[in-house]
């Protein structure tokens, strides 16, 4: 469908329009959901050239695919170059929408990701108590957004050794999908499935295999609905589950 409304504002308004950007920022989405990633990274590369042309460096619709382009690093491991975007995202999202605005506190909790990532842990922690504070005040403490923070500190947590308080932000996350969603829509929900991945590789390096199986098979049979069973996911995960078969390999 983006393919073809992306050929028809072409040939309408050209390709330099605001519309077709859109649809080929949309695109990059879609194509970094399917795992094609040199092909996101096409799409969000000509969107932020066309929207820098069209409105300028600072303008929101910009911002949205510099922060797009940080999310797609940061999944491909680039993780200096995701620092980079994000960095200019927030900078121009709190110039552009304040502090306490929903898309300035995406790029704090995307920076809290990143730097546990990098082993920043405190730069992390004071990230993920922003965005933590920002969302419950404006989404409330069950909403999506604030719970995909309270998932990034289960993140920060593990690294910082604090195994219990890891449990139990993810816990807390992944009844707040189930009771936020509905069953269904939270067994195909991405960040859900995140979730119980990393819950499972929590309860793995704590050596409760049971519960660790118990989550990869969940997110398992989530990634299988939600992007077949030849995605990455998927196999990543069949190769976390006969991992923990101690007869695996003998």
């Amino acid at each position: 469908m983006y393919q073809r409304a992306l050929q028809g504002y072409e040939k309408a308004l050209g390709p330099d329009h605001t519309s077709a950007l859109s649809t080929v920022n949309n695109l990059g989405i879609l194509y970094k959901f399917q795992g094609k990633l040199d092909e996101a990274e096409k799409m969000f590369q000509r969107a932020l050239q066309g929207y820098e042309k069209a409105f300028g460096p600072d303008h929101t619709s910009t911002l949205d695919t510099v922060n797009n382009l940080g999310v797609l690093y940061k999944f491909q491991d680039k993780l200096d170059e995701a620092e980079k975007m994000y960095q200019r995202a927030l900078q121009g999202y709190e110039k552009a929408l304040g502090p306490d605005h929903t898309s300035t506190l995406d790029t704090v909790n995307n920076l809290g990701d990143l730097y546990t990532s990098q082993g920043k842990l405190d730069e992390a922690e004071k990230m993920c108590q922003r965005a933590l504070l920002g969302y419950e005040k404006a989404c409330g403490p069950d909403h999506t957004s604030t719970l995909n923070v309270v998932d990034t500190f289960g993140l920060l947590y593990k690294y910082q050794g604090k195994l219990d308080e890891a449990g139990k932000m993810y816990q807390r996350a992944l009844q707040g999908y189930e009771k936020a969603l509905g069953l269904e829509n939270f067994t195909r929900y991405r960040p859900a499935l995140d979730t119980m991945c990393n819950l499972g590789d929590l309860f793995a390096s704590q050596g409760h295999l049971d519960q660790a199986k118990e989550m990869y098979s969940r997110a398992r049979a989530g990634f299988q609905t939600l992007l077949g069973s030849p995605s990455d996911e998927y196999q990543k995960l069949e190769r976390r589950i006969a991992s923990l078969d101690p007869t695996q390999g003998k």
